[in-house]
């Protein structure tokens, strides 16, 4: 571990400086909401700018956890504060913190009631993403997992659309129920280790092959439904459909990052002879999942639903790369899922921007709004390229990096993600055509193009856009060293992989 070289706890002001924020506003008059909205910027932007030493501090030649900040917590437990990153959790702490900058930017007047809990909860979420992200030490990663329900839970079930309470208990029901079964595999490790709750000591212990194949279950109960992967994905259109446009936004560039997160954090390097058994029935739900969500999202007519269901078929892409098990497939994966955050966040951004003026989301209501809203009309061509994986956006690398790495572990699998991205031009383009051109329709005559706010609420998107797709190795040369040192990890080949699965599944009929 490499301690902190900043002089200051900069890992901890990035956790707690947005809750207590919160705590903050919560001192603050409901009646000021210029106050309140103002506040909350200036929290999200300290919070941002506390984030970019990061970035340009941050020793790209290592493996090793940096910015470490290690405090005895609870001796009874053995539970420790104990935060600190590395190159693939750094890239995901920098991507939450400017992603709360934008939803308080882009809600600032389409939040009419409770206007002060709102950005409460804004704040709160960030503060727990990033701890997430950030924690080596099991009982504070769960804490932090834990804590991102209740502010998201409120997001949808309070400012969301008309069948916002039902998406809202769906959202918290399964994520609960995901969660609970993680517990119980933490529990059991922390138990193993003669009470440890430290990730670190905790990844570099082996487990034998019948354990990890348990354990992987009882994480996967958690990972595959924050994802969310094929079949347990049923909560995340309803959910994407009824937030608010903030909400929307939040789950899509880091929330169901997580799970994708989670796998490559504990799945893969504690349990490596699991994930070398698992990894073509991972493999071939991560292909169900690329083609079912973009064939579906060919039948879509509301706005916000489509691009939930292309979020089901792009985090397939992730984690078809991250069980491709080999260094191309998951650089590749960790990338598109920066990636996805980045253009589905935009896509929403944008949809949140037009439902503002029209209060509808239904396709067959617009028409020529490239005629009517002419620069709005450009930046969505931007986010609609570059979820097509356009070459010289930045979805052309994470896709390349997953067929490759795909074709590479499974040919037939390769070949079958690869037909998704043929589908999801077709909708993506399909879905501009209906909006952007044709004739005009008469509801969206006269509106008022973007304004400067929702501008600079976008254009960091479309810049990132440009700027990894024609330099990727920006983030690449973060993932490089932690990526080797994951595969460096995993040593079972297909034969003991198969065997381990070949045993499990005589275990489970003996005890039938």
């Amino acid at each position: 571990m490499i301690m902190n070289s900043l002089g200051y706890p900069v890992l901890s002001t990035l956790i707690f400086l947005p809750i207590a924020g919160a705590l903050l506003l919560g001192l603050i008059s409901r009646k000021r909401e210029g106050l309140i909205k103002a506040g909350a910027l200036i929290l999200s932007l300290a919070v941002f700018a506390a984030s970019l030493p990061i970035f340009f501090n941050f020793d790209k030649t290592t493996a090793k956890m940096q910015f470490v900040e290690w405090r005895t917590w609870i001796p009874v437990f053995h539970a420790d504060y104990l935060v600190g990153i590395d190159g693939i959790s750094a890239l995901f702490v920098l991507l939450s913190a400017l992603i709360a900058v934008l939803c308080v930017l882009i809600s600032w007047n389409s939040i009419k009631t409770r206007v002060k809990e709102f950005y409460m909860a804004i704040l709160l979420i960030e503060g727990a993403m990033i701890g997430v992200f950030c924690s080596l030490d099991f009982f504070l990663f769960y804490i932090f997992w834990e804590a991102m329900l209740i502010p998201m839970y409120l997001l949808i079930g309070v400012w969301g659309g008309p069948n916002r309470l039902y998406a809202a208990i769906k959202f918290f029901l399964y994520t609960l129920a995901g969660s609970v079964l993680m517990l119980v595999g933490i529990i059991f490790l922390y138990n193993y280790a003669g009470g440890d709750f430290n990730i670190l000591h905790l990844q570099a212990m082996k487990y034998p092959v019948s354990m990890q194949m348990w354990l992987f279950w009882a994480f996967f109960a958690a990972f595959a439904v924050k994802v969310p992967m094929f079949p347990f994905h049923t909560w995340l259109p309803d959910a994407h459909t009824e937030a608010p446009t903030a909400g929307s936004v939040i789950l899509a560039a880091v929330l169901i990052k997580m799970g994708a997160y989670g796998f490559l954090r504990f799945s893969i390097p504690m349990f490596p002879d699991a994930a070398s058994a698992m990894a073509v029935p991972m493999m071939a739900l991560s292909v169900v999942a690329i083609i079912y969500g973009a064939v579906v999202c060919l039948a879509q007519t509301d706005l916000k639903r489509l691009i939930a269901y292309s979020s089901v078929s792009h985090m397939g892409f992730v984690t078809l790369g991250i069980f491709a098990l080999n260094s191309q497939g998951v650089e590749g994966g960790i990338l598109q899922m920066l990636n996805h955050g980045i253009v589905t966040g935009a896509l929403f951004l944008s949809i949140g921007i037009i439902y503002d003026r029209t209060h509808s989301r239904q396709i067959s209501d617009y028409g020529g709004a490239a005629s009517v809203l002419p620069v709005y009309a450009g930046m969505f061509m931007i986010f609609t390229l570059a979820s097509i994986g356009l070459p010289g956006t930045n979805g052309f690398i994470g896709e390349f990096l997953i067929i490759l790495g795909g074709f590479t572990a499974n040919r037939l699998a390769g070949v079958l993600a690869a037909t998704g991205i043929i589908i999801g031009a077709a909708y993506m383009l399909w879905l501009y055509q209906r909006v952007f051109f044709t004739g005009v329709n008469p509801k969206i005559k006269g509106l008022p193009d973007i304004n400067a706010r929702e501008f600079i609420a976008l254009a960091p998107m479309a810049l990132l856009v440009f700027w990894i797709g024609v330099y990727p190795n920006a983030l690449l040369g973060f993932l490089h060293p932690s990526v080797q040192n994951l595969i460096g990890r995993f040593h079972p080949g297909p034969a003991s992989g198969l065997s381990a699965l070949s045993d499990f599944i005589k275990t489970l009929f003996a005890r039938a």
